[in-house]
């Protein structure tokens, strides 16, 4: 981010309230995620400790240190969710999209080599009647199966292959 860009932001906030979350906010906006650089700066800026802009980042899960990619997956990890196979359906997209399942900052979040999605999980969508759920990109998906995938992923520009079912299938209803 240039000076310019960084400076118009800032600017924007002149009130305390709400004015470390906003400035993060559209840092955010502007970049895809909030490069280490930049929380640096925050802190020199506003005179707050990078710890504490640290633990806001990690906190909410707006916020990613991390580039994301083009398309964003959320897998709802809520209680109906979870009871309803949301752990089959984060297996089958770590397996489709080739990721490690590893966490980084505190938060699930892996972005594929070629940049195209980003996998997340959230606690509740406030969708339960239609668990499990997930959103791509905003778009909000029920009654997800591990078969379903490959055509909601198909609909975002992925081009592989056919799902790879665990070998344990002794938990399927």
């Amino acid at each position: 981010m240039d000076d310019t860009t960084f400076h118009e932001i800032i600017s924007r906030y002149h009130s305390p309230s709400g004015r470390t979350l906003g400035i993060l906010r559209d840092i955010q906006i502007e970049e895809g995620y909030i490069p280490r650089e930049l929380l640096s700066r925050v802190s020199v800026e506003l005179n707050e400790p990078v710890s504490r802009l640290y633990s806001l980042v990690t906190f909410y899960s707006f916020f990613s240190l991390h580039p994301v990619g083009e398309h964003m997956i959320t897998v709802c990890m809520g209680t109906p969710c979870h009871v309803r196979g949301a752990e089959k359906i984060l297996e089958t997209l770590q397996s489709l999209l080739h990721l490690s399942g590893e966490s980084s900052d505190g938060k699930y979040s892996q972005t594929t080599e070629d940049n195209m999605f980003t996998v997340e999980i959230a606690r509740c969508f406030g969708a339960c009647s239609m668990a499990p759920v997930l959103h791509v990109d905003g778009d909000l998906y029920g009654y997800v199966t591990p078969e379903k995938i490959p055509d909601i992923l198909s609909g975002y520009g992925w081009k592989g292959a056919g799902i790879s079912q665990p070998e344990n299938r002794s938990d399927v209803r």
